[in-house]
């Protein structure tokens, strides 16, 4: 297969700073329960890192002008700010939302699907947001289904995950998507070369799961990503990091996901509870607490927010509603690193490889013929 050209496979990461190149994100500053101000608090921690990205900023240009020039003036040195008279709440319902004009969750997506900007990041309502990158983005050429992935911790480092719940029913065909947008995304999230894949299951053997499932095992083994495909896995595996990319049906995902998030919860309220019981207790705290506060850094949903919504022609990312400054900061890198890696690009290589650039229906109707 011949390399993309320049054009093709889009900006480097030094390119991003030339004026003449489309911005690199979008951020939508009303989107969150604590918009705007903690966009821009983000926004000024995302340009200690990024001083050469170009931000295009959507929302109440009387609002964020006097704020980026009082009180965030690095932010104010990397965004342009576009006023946007409307903005999507969060107890909006999607199909109100694809009705309003001018709000600044759209008025970001249409700038990435015009391509003045590569991608989007925004806090705002998750249902809106896929409604309105799903008409106005669109997905690429071959994907059927966008879906929702996001990195998360575990026991050999950190792990991709797809679907988390912008697709609940899944067929084989989804699941084999959702295969290759993993593998892409953990290259340009992680920085891996050849990331293991395992497809969610009850079960290891061949045998387990119902048929999607087996067919669309059967069809991975068998494709260039053989080599990287480990077969099933189970629960456990998802924490143990058994493989890099674990692939599973939006319902599945978004299930085990908040599971894992409560059991953290329970895990550090009991060790709370233990710590404070007695004066002893409390003692031996103060022995263990720099591994303690070591072991809340590696696993803090700060560092982990931002998650993408892949499979669509722009990258589009969500942070967390209720995200502080950190966390949308830890968004904009996962936007950054999507753009700069070339995430889009490395999709539409493999689809080219499996022969799945044909929109699915066509593809579908051909085998009727």
């Amino acid at each position: 297969m011949t390399e993309p050209s320049a054009k093709e496979a889009g900006p480097s990461p030094a390119d991003l700073s030339v004026s003449t190149s489309p911005y690199t994100l979008a951020v939508d500053a009303m989107g969150g329960d604590h918009a705007p101000d903690v966009v821009l608090a983000g926004l000024e921690k995302a340009a200690v890192r990024h001083p050469n990205v170009r931000i295009l900023l959507l929302g109440d240009e009387a609002v964020l002008g006097p704020a980026l020039k009082k009180r965030f003036k690095k932010a104010a040195a990397i965004c342009t700010v576009r006023h946007a008279p409307t903005s999507i709440s969060m107890e909006m319902k999607p199909t109100a939302a694809l009705r309003l004009r001018g709000s600044s969750l759209r008025m970001a997506m249409e700038a990435v699907a015009s391509g003045e900007a590569l991608g989007v990041v925004s806090a705002g309502n998750s249902g809106a947001m896929l409604a309105l990158a799903k008409i106005i983005v669109k997905a690429l050429p071959g994907i059927s289904r966008p879906a929702m992935a996001a990195v998360q911790p575990s026991a050999r480092g950190d792990v991709v995950m797809l679907d988390l719940g912008a697709n609940i029913a899944c067929d084989t065909r989804n699941l084999v998507e959702f295969a290759i947008m993993g593998e892409a995304f953990a290259q340009a999230a992680l920085g891996l070369e050849a990331p293991s894949i395992g497809l969610l299951n009850v079960g290891a053997e061949e045998l387990k799961g119902d048929e999607r499932l087996r067919q669309a095992s059967e069809r991975l083994k068998n494709s260039p990503l053989g080599p990287r495909f480990s077969g099933f896995i189970e629960g456990h595996d998802i924490t143990a990091g058994t493989t890099d990319v674990v692939v599973t049906d939006g319902f599945t995902g978004n299930v085990a996901l908040k599971t894992g998030e409560g059991a953290l919860k329970l895990a550090f309220g009991l060790l709370k509870s233990v710590f404070q019981a007695n004066l002893l207790s409390r003692i031996g705290y103060l022995l263990v607490k720099p591994g303690l506060e070591r072991m809340r850094e590696w696993i803090d949903p700060s560092r982990y927010n931002g998650a993408v919504f892949v499979g669509l022609n722009g990258v589009v990312v969500k942070s967390h509603g209720g995200a502080d400054a950190e966390g949308f900061a830890a968004a904009i890198d996962v936007a950054f690193d999507a753009v700069a890696n070339r995430l889009n690009d490395k999709i539409r290589q493999r689809l080219s490889q499996l022969d799945m650039l044909t929109p699915p229906d066509q593809a579908l109707e051909g085998e009727r013929a």
